[in-house]
């Protein structure tokens, strides 16, 4: 999937934006141009070429993450009629055509970006699996430096590439959730972003614990949950330090490469799903992935415990105690909040490393997804870095809604013979109590983000710039608050 400027030919179709309460420059009804419509205009006559029409809504109201969507929308709908390129024609108005000037708020090149991001995350398939049903089709993309006289010579160019690279960074989370456990466990996992980092090892150091060494620093969260596997557990430290001299952040995602639920054992008819329980992990690999292509001037390190949570014959057994490092022992009482249990031993190795910020973010609890919906993930903890991460998800997309840390719902973590239980007494306010729980294991040097996206992993059906399956949700969130270090 190309992305053209000013070629010679001619493409396949044309792709007009059609804004609401605005002449445009051939026949569409109004309903046509609503956000989210997406119409062909066949041509007539064969020295005319087929058009499509996407619905922006009014002018006014229009958001990056509207033009996203608009791009997704598009490209999938060419790619579902089998052709092979489109021109986005930027209808910049004139006297002559009676089109409205494009006067909205939102700068060009903001503009371009979030339609390129849109454009090729609606492109985007898992097809490692298929065979009789695979698409080989892909379409480019043409565009005209003229229809953007806001942008310089060069300018067009670098806004396509930045789009590029943080649309592939959020591909490269969605293959690795929809992966198949069949090829993605905690050993392969762990060696596969062992070796991709590792190809740019001048600025990228990875480590990876396990064994004697998560014994050794009583990561005795990750060695519990990881006791009913065949593949050991581990957690993979991926630092890179654009400018080493600005304080460390630290991200650290869940890597549940599949979750049974443990001896608490899963029982719907299909538990498929399961195998997305790293989503917290590939966001934090996509949103390294970005830093590292853009060679951004930040200070990362990302904590990825990885395990399988899995019923055997050796796995941690309901009431069974855990003993932390920062001495707070821990009731396993579900088995099912496994999470929790692994995220508790990251976030002290983050602030023994001296992490001055961590942000974890995690398919935690559905109980997130019955309060929030599936379009925006929960955000608990420090308020300043939750300002700033709902700005950036409010202009990428990726949405975070401010929850509650209930200092008195606390009393329902409470354990009769442990310091703390994993999970809540009560049969409310389940991720509000997650919050609180893993908030426990969290050191006062240390500023905290707690982000719970288990709703936002997966769209059920295909939509927008997504197809049904993982939405690699949090890889641009997370790179685009690290890339905030270089302003500061």
């Amino acid at each position: 999937m190309n992305i053209v400027i000013d070629s010679a030919d001619s493409a396949d179709i044309l792709v007009y934006l059609a804004y609401e309460e605005e002449v445009f420059p051939l026949k569409l009804g109004e309903a046509h141009k609503r956000s989210g419509s997406v119409t062909w205009l066949y041509s007539r006559a064969e020295e005319e070429q087929d058009a499509l029409a996407v619905g922006m809504g009014k002018r006014r109201d229009l958001t990056l993450e509207k033009i996203r969507r608009a791009g997704g929308s598009a490209a999938r709908m060419v790619q579902r009629e089998g052709r092979s390129s489109a021109s986005l024609v930027r209808v910049a108005g004139s006297a002559e055509t009676g089109a409205a000037r494009d006067d909205s708020e939102i700068a060009a090149a903001d503009w371009l970006q979030a339609w390129t991001e849109g454009w090729l995350l609606g492109l985007y398939r898992f097809q490692a699996y298929r065979d009789a049903t695979k698409i080989n089709d892909t379409v480019d993309l043409w565009l005209q430096a003229k229809d953007w006289p806001e942008l310089k010579a060069a300018e067009p160019a670098a806004v396509l590439e930045n789009g590029r690279i943080r649309a592939e960074g959020a591909m490269l989370a969605r293959d690795r959730v929809n992966e198949s456990p069949d090829t993605l466990n905690p050993a392969t996992f762990t060696q596969w972003m062992a070796d991709y980092f590792d190809r740019d090892a001048s600025s990228v150091k990875v480590h990876v614990y396990r064994g004697q060494e998560l014994v050794d620093l009583q990561m005795n969260g990750l060695i519990a949950v990881g006791a009913g596997s065949k593949h050991e557990p581990a957690l993979v430290e991926i630092r890179y330090e654009g400018n080493p001299e600005l304080p460390m952040l630290a991200l650290v995602g869940k890597g549940v490469t599949f979750d049974m639920g443990g001896m608490n054992v899963k029982t719907a008819s299909d538990i498929s799903d399961a195998r997305m329980d790293m989503g917290g992990a590939a966001a934090v690999i996509g949103a390294m992935d970005i830093l590292l292509r853009k060679r951004a001037k930040v200070n990362v390190t990302a904590l990825i415990p990885v395990v399988d949570n899995v019923p055997d014959a050796e796995a941690i057994l309901p009431s069974s105690v855990i003993r932390y490092p920062n001495g707070l022992t821990v009731q396993v009482a579900n088995t099912d909040g496994e999470g929790r249990l692994i995220l508790a031993d990251a976030l002290i190795h983050a602030a023994n490393i001296g992490a001055a910020e961590a942000i974890d973010i995690a398919t935690l609890t559905g109980n997130v997804g019955a309060a929030l919906g599936l379009g925006i993930a929960g955000i608990w903890g420090d308020a300043d870095m939750t300002r700033s991460l709902v700005e950036i998800g409010e202009r990428n997309g990726e949405r975070l809604w401010p929850m509650p840390l209930m200092d008195e719902y606390e009393a329902d973590l409470k354990s009769h013979y442990a310091d703390l239980r994993n999970v809540s007494t009560s049969p409310f306010a389940g991720a509000i109590t997650a919050a609180l729980f893993i908030r426990r294991f969290v050191a006062e040097s240390m500023k905290w983000i707690h982000i719970d996206m288990a709703g936002t992993v997966q769209y059920k059906q295909d939509m927008s710039y997504s197809e049904a399956g993982a939405t690699g949700y949090g890889a641009r969130l997370l790179a685009d608050y690290a890339m905030k270090q270089e302003q500061r």
